[in-house]
């Protein structure tokens, strides 16, 4: 089994857990060979700026741990050196405020994946918990444009319905939801219908399955089996071309993160309650990502598809939204 997982290109599409080099080193023990690590949610150009030159220092200090992913080859060059290759992500465009010119500057410091929105409304569209989702603004259309110039990928995990869908349709690049659930599984604002699954295969898009305990059907008394059975839901409908990892790993953080991320601007009105996040018996901490391929083998998955859903799909995303 452990043989299976080590010879695997393994990427994580979304992580946003408590970054430092205790978790560089559980990431080397879950044998990750990349991951889009959240640097903005709320914040805006400044504190993104900051959390940027964070990162900066620790590929410097840790470079025996963690190395930046700028393309592919990056990726493959992580997994032959036993490193994991950090994609610096967003989960929201605050980062760039009212500027698209910014976008140019994000993407030379190496920022590949960003969110439409972050849960709510902002300049380019609205979010999942906003009341009237007014679908991808002007704005928002000059947004995902430059995105696709630049060959930034466009995540639309927490986005709304109707600008997830004007999103798809406006992008010439593919698109993701690097982090999401079915609806036809459980019922929550943050998880996606059979259509909207659909439709974004459709449009040659691509869905990256989360195992966040809140949004599957068993909550907090969730197994890994159950998350790889929410992946062979989503693959029956998209196929195991367009379907990956993305865990939504928190670790390390407790009520003052979760309190920052469910209210609106980080401070505004209370959008959602997760209750006990409580990650899947068998895997509870990013080091347990062998415990996936295991399941995925004892679920009767061919290696070919165990190798595609754990890393091989992602990969060909990456590569035709990144063009390197």
């Amino acid at each position: 089994m452990s043989n299976l997982h080590d010879r695997l290109v393994v990427i994580d599409g979304l992580i946003i857990s408590d970054f430092g080099p205790d978790l560089f080193k559980e990431m080397r023990k879950g044998g990750i060979t990349a991951a889009n690590c959240t640097c903005c949610v709320w914040e805006g150009f400044s504190e993104t700026m900051r959390n940027v030159a964070k990162w900066k220092t620790w590929f410097r200090e840790h470079a025996d741990l963690i190395s930046q992913v700028y393309t592919t080859k990056d990726i493959l060059k992580a997994k032959a050196e036993n490193k994991t290759g950090i994609i610096l992500g967003w989960q929201n465009t605050s980062g760039i405020e009212d500027q698209i010119g910014y976008l140019e500057l994000f993407h030379e410091l190496g920022v590949r994946i960003i969110q439409m929105t972050y849960n709510t409304q902002n300049f380019v569209g609205s979010g999942c918990y906003e009341s009237t989702d007014s679908g991808l603004s002007d704005f928002g259309h000059d947004v995902v444009a430059e995105m696709n110039r630049l060959g930034i990928l466009c995540d639309l995990s927490h986005v709304g319905q109707k600008t997830s869908h004007d999103t798809i349709v406006a992008s010439k690049q593919r698109v993701a939801y690097s982090h999401c659930l079915p609806a036809g599984l459980k019922a929550h604002p943050r998880n996606k219908s059979d259509e909207q699954l659909r439709f974004i295969a459709e449009k040659d898009g691509f869905v990256g399955v989360t195992m966040f305990p809140p949004f599957l059907e068993k909550g907090p008394n969730s197994t890994i089996d159950d998350y790889v059975a929410a992946m062979d839901y989503v693959m029956n409908l998209v196929g195991e071309d367009k379907v990956g990892v993305g865990t939504d790993f928190t670790q390390g953080y407790s009520k003052p993160f979760f309190d920052w991320i469910t209210h609106d601007k980080g401070y505004g009105r209370k959008l959602t309650d997760f209750g006990a996040v409580i990650n899947p018996e068998g895997f509870r901490e990013i080091a347990d990502f062998p415990n996936l391929t295991a399941a995925m083998e004892k679920r009767g998955w061919s290696e070919a598809r165990i190798e595609k859903v754990m890393g091989g799909n992602w990969l060909q995303l990456l590569k035709d939204v990144w063009r390197a």
